[in-house]
């Protein structure tokens, strides 16, 4: 049986304390003589009814302001799924327990009063979910039977908040009209509104997609403890971060780089032919190394970016403000260095989405950092990684955990990026025009045609495999009912782009073209598939800066040049070293390798369908297709 965590959340008394007593009640997941004492505790306070939310709001302080201060978090189970419930707090001064409660959840509830519509409140917890990623969210429109289970006040709510979570790029948002105190839509379908058609709460979280946002491909396992408990057996203890294992695979130990082979891989009840993202196990190798705690365990061809200069967004948790250029210790997966704040990029105001200039962090806020640290760490962006891409700062007096974090990449600066002319940096426009907004949104379209809207860029040398990869995945894709648009270099440069040459300049304006023309195939709501060599690093950052974040995906087809001569049915390789064709890539021309690709794909000595398998993974890991 599966398991499930969510996390709920909304403004003051907006009823996630009884919503979750519902759950339980109605699932008989409670004991007699908890119900015995909300219901004398309820008596006592003179309600007039069985108050659900006292299962949840343990603090005596909770009880006594009616409001959830801490997380508060119950078990329960139905025959089709296990659940974990965080209960999180609404109140602003309370967000870090929220960013703790919701740090683990596959799903968010968010709570809004139909009364009050989308406060505030509501929007920081959308934007709070979003950063954390959690690829789920469900909104639910609570005390519908207060606005007399008016279909108007829910179709209003949920389209503010739609235009709302637009913004955020939420992979998948849902909304359900419920009345907590009542029941409705919680566990039964209500009788009150027989215009809603859709599913009841908690069939929804039974049937929710579990587990599709683990990332089962890149192979981490942080060392935390050496197992030695004779001189016959050496074991590295941990817990597999992400992707899968097995007996026999060749590994890499960093920072050492000592490559070896598993040996076994053994738990409690014995040995295992396969350890995936999740289990804690025991990894023996054929060789013995200097492997210690805080080291991780890769494939040698499958490795996370490794570096002292972290770009991430933190929360502040301490009461203390962020003192910048003080020295912490950051503790990430089993790894644990020194580290200083060296930047402060911008705070971010959860209400308006601005960025803002400071000088410190303080209590509960939320912005960009960059960090140097004294070794460096091993990891992955937290969009691809949750495990991996995580991290708290520990204050080394105190030992109090001052800011949670989530690395967004390693540190990059202007002098990193290729030399451009000023031309190139300037998106042009036509003189005289104005712009005009969108007839049809984006999210319109995605709710008609039952996904997302996204691009996948394929980038590689020529005869790396990228059409014909690209070809397969549009007719996996077109068969399951995904509306698709494939953009190849052949094809474009028939017509649309048929003016240009293969001169860096002309190349730069090719992928120029074709990013703009794949963010219009992308607000039509299209998935849109490009397969351009685009050797350019800036080039292919220009087209995904068209896009709100997370919806441009590049695909590194990582093919060597030796490997593609082989292939090179057209004969261009041949040609160009003959000096017949100039400006060709990975022969007269430059080809700059991406520098962190959301996807990595190998070819040589892989079949066809066995690169697309794992295409398909890797974008459900990414959120991107269901």
């Amino acid at each position: 049986m599966d398991l499930l965590r969510f996390s709920t959340a909304g403004s003051v008394d907006d009823g996630k304390s009884t919503l979750i007593g519902r759950l339980l009640y109605d699932t008989k997941s409670i004991f007699e003589d908890q119900l015995e004492a909300v219901e004398d505790a309820s008596t006592r306070r003179g309600e007039g009814y069985v108050n659900l939310a006292l299962l949840t709001d343990g603090l005596r302080a909770e009880r006594e302001q009616d409001i959830t201060i801490d997380v508060a978090y119950r078990y329960f189970a139905t025959p089709k799924r296990k659940f974990i419930i965080a209960d999180t707090p609404g109140h602003i001064q309370y967000t870090r327990n929220m960013v703790t409660g919701a740090s683990t959840a596959e799903l968010a509830i968010i709570l809004i009063d139909a009364r009050n519509g989308v406060l505030t409140q509501s929007k920081r917890h959308g934007f709070i979910s979003s950063l954390l990623g959690i690829p789920h969210i469900l909104v639910a429109i609570n005390k519908m039977d207060l606005v007399d289970w008016s279909e108007e006040a829910f179709d209003q709510i949920a389209a503010e908040y739609t235009e709302f979570a637009e913004k955020l790029g939420v992979d998948d948002l849902s909304f359900i009209p419920i009345s907590a105190l009542l029941g409705d839509n919680v566990v039964d379908s209500s009788e009150n509104m027989p215009w809603y058609k859709g599913s009841t709460l908690l069939h929804y979280l039974e049937h929710v997609n579990v587990g599709a946002h683990r990332n089962l491909v890149d192979f981490r396992f942080p060392v935390q403890y050496v197992i030695r408990p004779d001189q016959d057996y050496r074991g590295y203890a941990g817990r597999i971060s992400s992707g899968t294992i097995r007996p026999g695979e060749e590994i890499v130990v960093l920072p050492s780089r000592k490559s070896t082979t598993v040996a076994s891989i053994e738990t409690f009840d014995g040995a295992l032919e396969e350890a995936t993202a999740g289990d804690s196990v025991s990894i023996t190798t054929t060789e013995e190394l200097d492997i210690s705690r805080g080291d991780m365990i890769v494939r040698p061809g499958n490795l996370p970016n490794a570096d002292t200069e972290i770009d991430a967004t933190i929360c502040w948790t301490s009461d203390e403000p962020m003192q910048p250029n003080t020295q912490y210790w950051l503790r990430q997966t089993t790894r644990e260095t020194k580290a200083f704040i060296s930047q402060i990029v911008y705070k971010i105001d959860v209400d308006t989405l601005h960025r803002d200039e400071v000088s410190q962090f303080e209590l509960n806020d939320i912005g960009r950092v960059h960090l140097t640290t004294a070794s460096p760490i091993f990891f992955d962006r937290y969009a691809m990684n949750r495990e991996t891409g995580s991290f708290i700062l520990i204050d080394p007096h105190t030992q109090n955990t001052v800011a949670a974090g989530m690395i967004r990449s390693a540190v990059r600066s202007v002098e990193d990026l290729p030399a451009a002319e000023p031309e190139t940096d300037i998106r042009p426009v036509s003189p005289d025009v104005v712009w005009e907004a969108w007839n049809i949104e984006l999210a319109e379209r995605e709710r008609r045609n039952g996904h997302k809207a996204a691009v996948i860029w394929f980038t590689g040398l020529s005869g790396s495999g990228k059409s014909s990869i690209a070809r397969e995945l549009e007719r996996r894709l077109w068969n399951a009912g995904t509306q698709t648009m494939l953009l190849d270099g052949d094809q474009v440069r028939h017509g649309l782009n048929g003016d240009l040459g293969f001169t860096p300049e002309d190349r730069t304006e090719n992928i120029r073209r074709i990013g703009e023309l794949s963010s219009l195939f992308f607000r039509q709501g299209a998935f849109v598939l490009c397969t351009f060599v685009s050797p350019f690093q800036a080039d292919r950052e220009r087209a995904r800066e068209l896009l709100p974040e997370g919806r441009f995906v590049e695909v590194f087809v990582d093919t060597p040049l030796e490997e593609c001569e082989k292939r090179d049915v057209k004969g261009l390789y041949e040609r160009a070293r003959r000096g017949e064709i100039a400006h060709m890539t990975g022969i007269s021309s430059p080809y700059e390798v991406p520098e962190n690709p959301e996807i990595r794909l190998e070819t040589v000595g892989r079949g066809l369908d066995e690169v697309v398998a794992e295409l398909m993974v890797r974008l459900r890991d990414l959120g991107v297709t269901a």
